[in-house]
């Protein structure tokens, strides 16, 4: 367990993290999420103890940082750092040894991860030979070839296809699921939604909104309608008691203000659209993102 206490870290005259709290527990997958300069690596580091917060403490099962903990710590780090000239496996024997794994146990991990992410016929080749999303997929197998306890993955999905994306994701639940402690920064909502068990939302170093995600997009109310469909989009823009939160060419999520009900939307559109898709949900993520992000750059834009 990670239990973040009111941590505060400054640079100069900026403050990049301010207050934020939270615990990461065994058994899902917590999400640290936000935009871009939110302060989510910040305060991954400090967890990490690259960075000492200036307040505030952070806790591993109840006890502040030891050398010990650390080898029972996996990271991977927004920043890739991998050296370019030696071989996929002896960069990734070389990790998982300094983290104080035995180097045939360690070998067996690493020959199961680099099947598992159909990467055996690289074993042997040279780091500066892989793509940008096999070099990801060799920088995730060293955060966890020496069978962490506690895994930290700041911005995972960056430079991965779809394929690789999806095989990410399901691999990161899998870790949560297996008892370890698993913590991931995100600006991509969508991959939040999917594995996240947990979140805490910050911006400009602040928490925002924080909780189970099943308890945070209920506590946003249930006035979000899905619609899937062929025809002109367009016929959302011109309603002024809908609001689009994601629009693509066949796909809306929408938000309806209080005086419009679901079935009277679903009214006004039949015949004029093909729907193969009306759902009433909770709102997404991105939806809350979204809304409250906005929000606060407006609240800091009138400070």
């Amino acid at each position: 367990m990670v239990d973040v206490q009111q941590v505060r870290k400054t640079f100069g005259e900026t403050v990049a993290v301010e207050s934020v709290s939270f615990t990461a527990t065994p058994g899902g997958v917590f999400g640290l999420i936000g935009p871009n300069g939110a302060g989510k690596s910040t305060t991954i580091r400090m967890i990490m103890n690259i960075f000492r917060p200036d307040s505030g403490q952070i806790l591993f099962d109840g006890h502040r940082i030891t050398e010990q903990d650390k080898n029972r710590i996996g990271y991977l780090p927004e920043e890739r750092g991998l050296y370019k000239t030696v071989t996929v496996n002896e960069m990734l024997i070389y990790l998982a040894r300094l983290k104080g794994a035995a180097p045939a146990d360690a070998q067996k991990r690493i020959d199961e991860w680099l099947e598992r992410f159909k990467l055996v016929d690289w074993k042997h080749k040279k780091i500066d030979e892989l793509s940008k999303g096999m070099s990801q997929k060799v920088q995730f197998i060293a955060a966890i070839a020496h069978d962490p306890d506690i895994v930290f993955f700041d911005e995972p999905f960056s430079g991965l296809d779809p394929v690789s994306s999806d095989l990410m994701r399901d691999t990161i639940l899998e870790l949560g699921q297996s008892r370890r402690t698993v913590l991931i920064s995100t600006h991509i909502m969508e991959h939040a939604e999917k594995i996240c068990s947990d979140i805490v939302l910050i911006n400009r170093g602040r928490e925002v909104v924080a909780g189970p995600l099943k308890t945070v997009k209920e506590h946003y109310g249930h006035r979000s309608v899905i619609v899937e469909f062929d025809g002109d989009r367009q016929l959302f823009d011109t309603m002024s008691d809908v609001h689009v939160i994601a629009g693509y060419p066949r796909y809306v999520e929408l938000r309806l203000d209080e005086g419009l009900s679901p079935d009277d939307l679903l009214t006004r559109i039949a015949g004029r659209l093909s729907i193969s898709r009306f759902e009433v949900t909770a709102p997404s993520l991105h939806r809350i993102f979204v809304e409250q992000v906005g929000r606060e750059e407006k609240d800091h834009e009138l400070r």
